[in-house]
């Protein structure tokens, strides 16, 4: 079993971008290579500015290829809860956000030619309780009102959408999607760097400093940049010296395992239509077939934090739930197992806008694919002075109370949630 995930590992390999030189002035230095830092790179660089990406690591190498793989519509708290929390006009406008976060990832890799399996073969929202299927209608019928269109499928007709008999019946969105993250991701860099942006692996941003205005001096190991403007774009892997950032987001681990090959006529029962499929719980789960047949199969299965230890604790809870939800899966191989850092905001919201002269988007709370890669685009427009490219720049980014640096709380919120998840 490989501890790496499985969308970097069968991922065409990039360049060696760890020696490059840094030093000098750019127009906009860009602090993480993910989706939120490529899709920026990309696109401010198609607008002629000098973009200059800095990563701890190398490409990909966080949330951006730790994730499912899939680009949904809905938001993290679910619309009536939004409609409660912002009012029924704005909640939608939320919404209409990620119909075309979505968008977005299919123009990107159209335009770009991007080779990664992109397909809108829907979302499979699973009731784990009864009640939780009422909700869905309720919610299905407000957002068929609203001209967004879900379906409903019942119990005695959920066979033809999953393999499973644990579940009370779901709500189905078509225009949601599935792709292979890794190959999106290095494909999205290789179009920013076409598009004339620099990225620079192994550089690590160490400090900075104020120069006036959004003027900042960036501190490398590999040397000092002068920049015009500065984004933040580490999501659940901000830490120091973006101190203000850091406070208001909770690195929540989430971890996969990736089977074996199955076949496509066992992919055929497991999932026939394809679609991206979540449970309904609070420490839900998540799963969809790969592009060569395999089951991914993610979820909360500790709240802690993401190493080889927890990895692999968490990947056998996983492997437990997967057999319980598909019993034939019994004797399945896993393959692949890691863990991934969620960046969860204290209102499970996304945050985007400017403090101090530096501009930031966070807060995907696990809807990352698409949301990142959409909101690198807006803060493109943002950086350029489009105030109402940035959707979300109402929100209140409040600290999460107590939250001084490592997360010593996670093991209480993991309490709560499945507290929750027994009682409702």
């Amino acid at each position: 079993m490989k501890f790496t995930p499985y969308w970097l590992d069968t991922a065409p390999q990039g360049p060696d971008r760890s020696r490059t030189d840094i030093g000098g002035h750019v127009d906009v230095a860009i602090v993480g290579a993910g989706l939120t830092g490529l899709s920026a790179a990309l696109h401010l660089a198609r607008k002629g500015a000098n973009v200059h990406v800095f990563e701890k690591e190398t490409v990909g190498w966080g949330a951006s290829g730790r994730n499912g793989g899939m680009a949904t519509t809905g938001l993290s708290i679910g619309f009536r809860d939004a409609v409660s929390r912002y009012g029924l006009d704005i909640a939608k406008a939320y919404l209409l956000a990620y119909h075309n976060a979505v968008d977005t990832v299919e123009k990107v890799i159209s335009d770009e030619g991007i080779d990664c399996d992109f397909a809108r073969t829907g979302k499979l929202n699973l009731a784990s309780r009864p009640a939780h299927l009422d909700g869905m209608r309720k919610t299905a019928e407000m957002l068929s009102g609203l001209g967004f269109e879900h379906r409903l499928v019942g119990r005695n007709e959920l066979r033809a959408e999953i393999g499973s008999d644990k579940f009370h019946g779901a709500m189905v969105d078509a225009r949601s999607a599935g792709l292979h993250v890794g190959k999106f991701t290095k494909g999205l860099a290789e179009a920013a760097v076409r598009a004339g942006a620099t990225i620079h692996e192994k550089a690590p941003v160490e400090q900075f400093r104020g120069l006036g205005g959004t003027k900042h001096e960036l501190v490398t190991a590999r040397g000092t940049v002068r920049a015009d403007q500065v984004l933040v774009a580490t999501s659940g892997y901000t830490g120091r010296p973006f101190r203000w950032q850091q406070v208001r987001i909770a690195p929540v681990g989430s971890f996969i395992i990736v089977t074996e090959p199955l076949g496509e006529d066992a992919c055929d029962e497991l999932l026939p239509t394809r679609r991206m499929a979540s449970t309904s719980k609070n420490l839900l789960n998540y799963f969809r077939i790969t592009p060569d047949h395999r089951l991914l199969f993610g979820g909360r299965a500790r709240f802690t934090m993401s190493n080889p230890q927890s990895d692999e604790k968490c990947g056998r809870i996983l492997q437990r739930g997967m057999t319980e939800f598909f019993p034939q899966l019994a004797n399945a191989r896993v393959d692949y197992c890691w863990g991934g850092l969620v960046d969860m905001s204290m209102d499970r919201m996304v945050h985007a806008g400017e403090r101090d002269g530096l501009f930031y988007s966070l807060g995907y709370s696990g809807h990352g694919v698409q949301m990142a890669t959409h909101m690198g685009k807006q803060m493109a427009e943002y950086l350029n002075g489009t105030v109402t490219a940035n959707p979300w720049r109402d929100l209140k980014f409040n600290r999460i109370p107590g939250h001084f640096g490592p997360p010593w709380f996670l093991p209480f919120a993991g309490a709560f949630y499945k507290f929750k998840d027994l009682v409702k």
